[in-house]
């Protein structure tokens, strides 16, 4: 099973509305199934150029190695060269830091990730986790 188109686009006005109410600098917001392949992406007006890109490495790294990013963060920094490793075998699409959440559904079934970068770590984690509300799924940020 994997996250539905729908459920996705959902996922996404979600995490912008709850960006917009942290009235959090513009960001982007990628969402994979659980393959990794993309299944929704948006990126608001003046986010900055790379924004996405730092947030399909959020989104990639945690659907990757089954783990939100901020455990993946955590895990950097007790075993840097494990996490410098693990970026490189993905061609360095990998960013451990919090704005990587899995998503689940409500019998704890794996259906994608959600990555969101253009503000802090921490905020960008907040509207991931807001968005993944507002689909009506459950988070999984550590």
């Amino acid at each position: 099973m994997s996250i539905t188109l729908n459920q996705a686009r959902t996922l996404v006005d979600g995490a912008l509305a709850e960006a917009r109410k942290l009235n959090l600098k513009p960001v982007s917001i990628i969402v994979l199934d659980v393959r990794g392949s993309l299944a929704a992406a948006a990126s608001e007006d003046g986010v900055s150029a790379m924004r996405a890109q730092i947030a399909h490495g959020k989104a990639n790294a945690a659907i990757a190695l089954g783990m939100g990013t901020r455990a993946l963060m955590n895990r950097a920094e007790q075993q840097a060269y494990f996490i410098q490793s693990i970026n490189g075998l993905a061609g360095g699409d990998m960013v451990p830091v919090p704005g990587g959440v899995l998503v689940r559904d409500s019998d704890g079934t794996l259906l994608g990730a959600v990555g969101i970068s253009g503000d802090t770590s921490d905020n960008d984690e907040a509207a991931a986790v807001g968005g993944i509300n507002a689909a009506g799924l459950e988070a999984e940020t550590g």
